[in-house]
């Protein structure tokens, strides 16, 4: 491998117009593990045909990866999983030349390795694809105990990618008094790692990039619990310092 990229690389597939899946993945993934992006593309400007054209044209995107050679890709839009679904997914991916993990999959590994059962979803979305990540989760065994979603327009799902992490926090510690196994910030849109790193909830707070990271290390070198991936001496936690002298 490359000198920035000793233990692996990984191909990183986010939506086109995201900004933020790279700015946390180069602060979550370790400084020797490497990173080749490739964009998710849809001109679609109905926000349900665009997720679904995402997923449609994964195949383009791993192209493109050209000549890289990464040991494990992560599929970093978590919307695109709720309307398609894990089985489909599951069949897409097979067929690519290393394993492909979405958003989606690895909160739900997340969760099983919390035997989290009952959780609480800060959903940056319109109603109706809130809707289709609440039948998700339920179909996957979860209890959705209680909803939450930042203020604004959420028309467009797009509009996810002007949020602030503070107002992810605002709504994690609104469901404070939840009783939950788990909170969830969904999307890999919203800026989420100030929140986490902020928050004092009493039960464990995941987001779509921490969990996507986490499950790429996993597949690299079998990565450390999620629980140390949470705790406040997380290696993670050190660099988004360096980012954020603030927090």
């Amino acid at each position: 491998m490359s000198d920035y990229g000793r233990r692996g690389l990984v191909a990183v597939l986010p939506p086109q117009a995201n900004t933020t899946v790279e700015a946390e993945l180069g602060i979550l993934l370790d400084v020797d593990v490497a990173m080749v992006v490739s964009r998710l593309t849809c001109f679609e400007q109905d926000s349900r045909a665009r997720l679904v054209g995402y997923f449609s044209n994964v195949g383009a995107s791993v192209r493109a990866l050209d000549t890289a050679r990464p040991q494990v890709g992560v599929f970093a839009c978590t919307g695109s999983t709720y309307l398609v679904g894990l089985e489909e997914e599951d069949r897409a991916f097979a067929v690519f030349p290393f394993p492909l993990i979405s958003a989606a999959r690895a909160v739900l590994q997340a969760l099983d390795a919390l035997n989290a059962k009952r959780i609480a979803l800060v959903s940056p979305y319109p109603a109706w694809l809130t809707d289709a990540c609440v039948a998700f989760w339920q179909a996957q065994g979860r209890n959705v105990v209680a909803v939450r979603t930042p203020e604004g327009d959420r028309s467009d799902t797009r509009r996810i990618y002007d949020l602030s992490s503070a107002q992810g926090l605002k709504e994690i510690e609104a469901l404070a008094s939840a009783e939950v196994d788990c909170i969830v910030i969904t999307g890999t849109g919203m800026p989420s790692l100030p929140a986490i790193a902020k928050v004092r909830a009493g039960v464990p707070v995941l987001s779509s990039n921490l969990c996507l990271a986490w499950a790429a290390h996993r597949k690299l070198d079998g990565a450390s619990s999620v629980q140390s991936w949470l705790a406040p001496r997380a290696p993670w936690r050190a660099r988004l310092a360096m980012r954020f002298p603030n927090l």
